[in-house]
């Protein structure tokens, strides 16, 4: 009987193969990173992933010199116009321009992403942190916490917000954010409780090191991967439920050029004309994926057990 080949690490990469790899680097000077980016790099789908945002970040870039008119420029005389040299992908119900519109919402999108995951983070990694390193009462209130918010609808919790206060993208950073940070706090203090089994850590208590010396010195930067991995990973969510919120009308407002108001705004007639609800639709998935595929892969590289490492 043929036994089958079972040595195959996530998206079939074959872990002997990475084995042979690391054998061959026996005898170098290897770091961390090098053998991170050796399991990154046999990912397929990783490698896609960070070559699509790497083009969406320099489409955000220099957006001012590929779009080829204004965003936000109306006109009631070129509605719904066919593509054209001057309107690439045609106009939409408002007279402005689709591809421009396009190009400049790969900025809105990286914009609401960067900056959901930085407060997120920050409130995530800070509770993290102390919980972890505090212990007894305080990680259990902290975790307590945890646990309330992870029950909330996060769509409901951040449009109840941003309705509360006002529409638009910066109500929406924070709404998200502010429900968000569960995951990088579960895993901070998750990654702090391993670390304070450390010698050095029982080493930095026996000198007198101060807790906040200690957190900045030696749990801080040992968290810092895997708060990496879960920023990449909620990426895709934090585009997701901005867009979403956009769509409802509750998040981006006209004149913005943003993909989740495009596909709002191109509904009313997409049975007629799907093209101006199918470019923002597709521009919205493959970013997303990009990130998820992206954050997969570097969740396996710095996992030696998933990535296929030794």
């Amino acid at each position: 009987m043929v036994e089958k080949d079972e040595d195959k690490s996530y998206f079939g990469t074959e872990e002997t193969d990475i084995k042979q790899e690391l054998e061959d680097l026996k005898g170098k000077e290897t770091s961390q990173m090098e053998l991170v980016w050796l399991r990154f790099k046999r990912n397929k789908l990783a490698i896609f992933g960070i070559v699509v945002l790497l083009l969406l970040i320099g489409v955000a870039i220099f957006a001012p010199f590929i779009a080829p008119n204004d965003p936000e420029k109306t006109g009631a005389d070129r509605q719904r116009e066919s593509p054209s040299s001057e309107f690439p992908l045609g106009t939409d119900a408002n007279g402005m321009c689709i591809f421009s519109r396009l190009i400049y919402g790969s900025r809105i999108a990286l914009l609401i992403g960067l900056l959901i995951v930085a407060v997120s983070g920050g409130i995530g990694v800070t509770l993290g942190l102390i919980a972890g390193t505090m212990g007894g009462w305080v990680d259990e209130i902290i975790m307590r916490v945890v646990d309330t918010f992870m029950a909330f609808p996060v769509l409901v919790f951040a449009a109840g917000i941003t309705i509360a206060f006002e529409r638009g993208i910066y109500p929406v950073i924070i709404a998200v954010g502010l429900i968000m940070w569960t995951r990088f706090a579960r895993v901070t203090r998750g990654d702090v409780l391993g670390i304070k089994q450390e010698n050095y850590i029982e080493g930095a208590k026996a000198i007198g090191e101060s807790k906040l010396n200690t957190i900045s010195r030696y749990f801080l930067p040992n968290v810092l991967p895997s708060v990496v991995v879960v920023a990449t990973i909620q990426m895709p969510s934090a585009l997701l439920f901005s867009a979403t919120l956009s769509f409802l009308g509750i998040g981006a407002q006209r004149p913005t050029p943003e993909w989740g108001l495009m596909v709002n705004e191109a509904q009313a007639y997409m049975w007629s004309n799907p093209w101006p609800i199918t470019y923002p639709g597709l521009a919205i998935v493959i970013t997303v994926l990009a990130f998820n595929f992206m954050g997969d892969g570097l969740r396996d590289a710095l996992d030696p057990v998933r990535g296929g490492g030794d």
